[in-house]
């Protein structure tokens, strides 16, 4: 059950390469650089195999406040062939700033 979620699209305009700040940091580097090069040219598989999910999905769009386009959550629901989309006005995290409407729409599914 993907929330407010997309497959990755490249970043328009890319991100620049990460900078390692001085010191010891809580965290790999290196994986900073990888996932920032991931986001600028994501690998086209991710969009090509949506269509080999078999199970019914639920999709659910965190409306326009969200941080990812709802276009491309309307994609992604398009691509996967038994998918149902549900929006909840509700930003990025649907299950933590509408937890009863997230519960709600989760628990009707896959009876829609």
């Amino acid at each position: 059950m993907p929330e407010d979620v997309c497959a990755p699209v490249p970043l328009d305009p890319p991100r620049p390469p990460a900078v390692r700040p001085e010191g010891e940091l809580p965290f790999e580097g290196a994986m900073v650089r990888a996932a920032d090069a991931q986001r600028n040219a994501p690998d086209p598989v991710w969009w090509d195999h949506m269509g080999r999910i078999t199970m019914p999905t639920l999709v659910i769009g965190g409306g326009p406040a969200g941080l990812i386009p709802q276009d491309q959550v309307a994609q992604l629901k398009a691509l996967i062939p038994d998918a149902s989309l549900v929006t909840v006005d509700a930003a990025h995290l649907v299950h933590e700033s509408r937890p009863e409407e997230f519960l709600a729409v989760a628990r009707e599914f896959p009876d829609r």
